[in-house]
């Protein structure tokens, strides 16, 4: 599994489009808090607050990790490779943490620089360091988990189809079911328990809860979930292609 982790890493950030997702990512965010003139813009909102980050990141996330995945195993795939490493003295269930290990750890590594913002908000205030930093803590807990499982459905979507264009779209589609759609369809509802019961089907309202500041073990239970759930699933679907 160290192996297949460290091959996902090299491979990523051993050519520029690895450093471009990156790069992007950071850049959009940079963009939409502190330059452009929109509803995310942290001067124009007038508090020294990042909750327009995290509200945007995730919608972020739900193109950055399905173009970092969509290679993981469509591409092996198409090259032939991936006939290769199932016949390898090692586990199926230990290729999939590899290619998931690695892809998650990019995401966070992504995540890292953005710690700046925190740093910046707590010199933009009235008073220095006065900002709600349990909310942010949470918030970012929350991107991990949510990251958590973008990754388990995105490397599943890998693992369907041979080709990564296809791969990406079906992995953006899946994180934005999972995301937006059940709380979509719960509007759809006029009864408040159904709106409730639906919506917490869906990783936002999971999210929020965390985003926060309370670290609910239903929460965890969720995210923990649906994310074996999908890593599963593509052990399955590598056991299939290994007939």
């Amino acid at each position: 599994m160290l192996a297949i982790y460290k091959k996902e890493l090299h491979t990523f950030f051993g050519s520029p489009i690895g450093y471009l997702i990156v790069g992007l990512f950071l850049t959009l965010n940079s963009l939409f808090l502190w330059v452009f003139k929109n509803d995310y813009n942290v001067f124009d909102y007038g508090f020294a607050d990042l909750s327009k980050f995290f509200f945007l990141t995730p919608w972020v996330f739900l193109f950055m990790i399905p173009a970092i995945t969509m290679k993981s195993f469509s591409d092996e795939n198409k090259m032939g490779t991936l006939e290769l490493l199932l016949i390898k003295p090692i586990g199926l269930w230990r290729i999939v943490q590899g290619k998931f290990w690695g892809a998650f750890s990019v995401t966070l590594i992504a995540l890292i620089p953005t710690l700046i913002y925190v740093f910046s908000i707590s010199q933009l205030g009235t008073t220095l360091g006065n900002y709600d930093l349990g909310m942010v803590i949470g918030s970012y807990f929350g991107l991990i988990f949510l990251v958590f499982v973008f990754t388990a459905i995105a490397l599943f979507a890998s693992s369907i189809s041979s080709n990564q264009i296809l791969a990406f779209i079906l992995g953006g589609l899946l994180c934005f079911l999972f995301y937006f759609g059940f709380e979509a369809v719960a509007s759809l509802f006029s009864s408040g328990e159904i709106k409730d019961f639906v919506s917490s089907l869906g990783a936002r309202a999971h999210f929020n809860t965390i985003a926060s500041g309370l670290i609910d073990s239903r929460d965890l239970v969720y995210f923990a979930s649906i994310g074996l759930f999908f890593l599963l699933m593509t052990q399955l679907r590598l056991k299939h292609l290994s007939k």
